[in-house]
């Protein structure tokens, strides 16, 4: 996908200032995969258009950002997954809350690849036996990522690999480097939003409008926006404040 095509798809991915009378939709996005993959660069690298290579992988955030997409008014807010062991009902509400779900490994790493098919079948398997989902009787979408392309001397997954996991298990497939542009990367969630929208809209209001449980609402939550009178909002000078010294 080339940068006009992009540009047009994501309304020039200009930060909104007033919506206006716009459509508003929100869509909340889980970022899964193993850690040191890429994940919280790849939501960063999203939202500022900005690389940053290194991040406590302990941390966990919800990012919500706001743009125009396709003539609407998109809230996203995005789970960034420490992506570590974990007890199972941690990792289950997280699963429950989101609407759509990238999963991430490294090409440089065959055990994050490996892990793959088994964050797909909790996603599935959590959302098919609860209450989140239960009219809806299409799983969640899915997006598999395959992320430091760019590390071609260190790889240990190929792209064959990549594609043929994804074309067996039915689901969308991008292989990037988040070191190296925005514009794949912003891809991958263009995918993801459209797939999310179409199930919403064919979903009962029941399902849109999901409870937030209390162990969702202790995961700090990052504005990228300008906030109202309270809130904080997120910049690239701003993040460094949750980066390790």
């Amino acid at each position: 996908m080339d940068k006009e095509t992009m540009s047009t798809n994501f309304g020039l991915s200009r930060t909104l200032k007033r919506t206006g009378s716009l459509p508003s939709r929100t869509v909340r996005i889980v970022i899964l995969g193993q850690a040191a993959v890429g994940k919280t660069a790849m939501a960063v690298r999203f939202i500022t258009r900005r690389f940053i290579g290194e991040y406590d992988p302990t941390l966990e955030t919800i990012y919500r950002h706001e743009m125009s997409i396709g003539g609407d008014v998109v809230h996203f807010e995005i789970l960034d997954t420490a992506g570590q062991e974990e007890d199972a009902l941690l990792i289950e509400e997280k699963i429950k809350w989101g609407d759509g779900f990238v999963i991430v490994y490294s090409v440089t790493d065959r055990c994050s690849f490996d892990e793959v098919m088994r964050l797909c079948f909790l996603v599935n398997h959590i959302h098919s036996s609860s209450g989140a989902r239960k009219c809806s009787p299409e799983p969640p979408p899915i997006v598999i990522v395959a992320n430091k392309k760019d590390l071609e001397f260190d790889r240990m997954v190929s792209t064959e690999d990549g594609e043929g996991l994804s074309q067996g298990l039915k689901l969308p497939f991008h292989e990037i480097s988040v070191r190296d542009g925005w514009e794949e990367t912003a891809a991958v969630f263009s995918v993801l939003y459209g797939d999310v929208i179409q199930q919403l809209d064919t979903s009962p209001a029941s399902f849109r409008r999901r409870a937030v449980s209390k162990l969702m609402e202790k995961i700090p939550r990052i504005n990228s926006n300008p906030p109202g009178p309270s809130g904080r909002s997120f910049s690239f000078s701003s993040f460094r404040d949750f980066l390790p010294d």
